[in-house]
């Protein structure tokens, strides 16, 4: 099984295949999201969104990208045809956001409010709020039968598991339970092609934990760099593209040590590893449709990084506004988007 297989290269849906080839790039700092051109490499604008956009989503369906405005409790419409926004959506506390398997819900990651808020994923209206025990709710993934989702607590070191039938908290996992200083602060999470392992990105570990979902427990860890961060997955899920910040904290500062990690999932090993030439702090993004590129965010240096995925050799810095977060390209190939910057099935 490979659970990546219907997003491989050219396998576009019929709605992103007509969508404007772009990437779209939200300066949280700012409250703006810049558009870029993935063809030239040049910036097309600007245009301002809610307080705080964390996160550029592709919809369920895929007939619309939304921005989150984290403090700007909105989420701003963008019509992937045209590349032109829309009038925002009021949603509460939206820092990322992310869809169920069977495309029903939309679930908005309410973090400061310390919820996860399901609702109708056509019309945004609240269905179900269900709160959380641990802090920081960031990022989520979902189980290869769709019955499950676990997601990061960023400010408490731990995972959540999710019943989505039953829409309960089942539990939770302490990733470093070994004392009250805790060395973890869980980001960004994937599945393995196979969906038997779960990859979590640990900025304060420097690395990925290694988590068995059926499970629900810690089964391993290899180390990548300072800040572990994203995890993308490449067009075949052959590799997966760690992005390493080059800070250990959420207020880092410019020209960090920050670095892509390749991993291959099969043997679990380390195969890689792009350095940013004269440093700098790659966060969130994506793969192009073909898969020749590595797209993301330099959290801390404003620009965006574009990594030839072929050679790993860093091709373009793109200047953007300040704190630029989860960018997205589009379009993705996939049947459908998961959430956050296209997790794609």
């Amino acid at each position: 099984m490979n659970l990546y297989a219907p997003a491989a290269a050219g396998r576009l849906a019929p709605r992103a295949a007509a969508a404007r080839p772009l990437v779209y790039v939200p300066n949280s700092h700012d409250g703006t999201v810049t558009v870029i051109d993935p063809r030239t490499y040049r910036v097309l604008r600007t245009f301002a969104t809610g307080a705080l956009p964390q996160h550029v989503v592709p919809s369920y369906d895929l007939s619309t990208l939304w921005v989150a405005n984290n403090l700007g409790n909105t989420l701003t419409p963008i019509d992937p045809a045209t590349g032109r926004e829309g009038p925002g959506v009021p949603v509460s506390d939206p820092y990322n956001l992310y869809f169920t398997p069977d495309g029903r819900f939309a679930i908005v990651v309410a973090e400061r409010r310390r919820r996860l808020d399901f609702r109708d994923a056509r019309t945004m209206s609240l269905v179900q709020s269900i709160p959380v025990q641990c802090k920081g709710v960031d990022h989520m993934e979902f189980t290869a039968d769709g019955r499950f989702a676990i997601a990061t607590c960023e400010f408490s070191g731990q995972l959540l598991k999710l019943d989505l039938e039953t829409r309960t908290v089942t539990g939770y996992l302490m990733l470093d339970p070994g004392g009250l200083d805790s060395t973890a602060m869980p980001q960004d999470i994937r599945s393995s092609p196979d969906g038997r392992v779960f990859y979590v990105a640990d900025m304060k570990a420097n690395g990925v934990f290694l988590i068995d979902p059926a499970a629900f427990r810690r089964i391993g860890f290899v180390a990548t760099g300072k800040g572990t961060h994203g995890i993308y997955p490449s067009r075949d899920g052959r590799l997966m593209y760690i992005t390493n910040r080059g800070w250990n904290t959420t207020a880092g500062g410019r020209h960090g040590p920050g670095s892509i990690t390749v991993l291959d999932p099969a043997t679990e090993r380390i195969v890689a590893t792009w350095p940013v030439p004269g440093g700098g702090s790659p966060d969130m993004g994506n793969v192009t449709a073909d898969g020749t590129e590595l797209w993301v965010s330099g959290r801390y240096d404003d620009e965006v990084y574009v990594f030839d995925t072929r050679t790993g050799r860093l091709t373009h810095r793109i200047p953007v506004g300040r704190e630029p977060h989860g960018l997205c390209v589009w379009p993705q190939p996939g049947r459908y988007s998961l959430g956050h910057t296209g997790n794609m099935r």
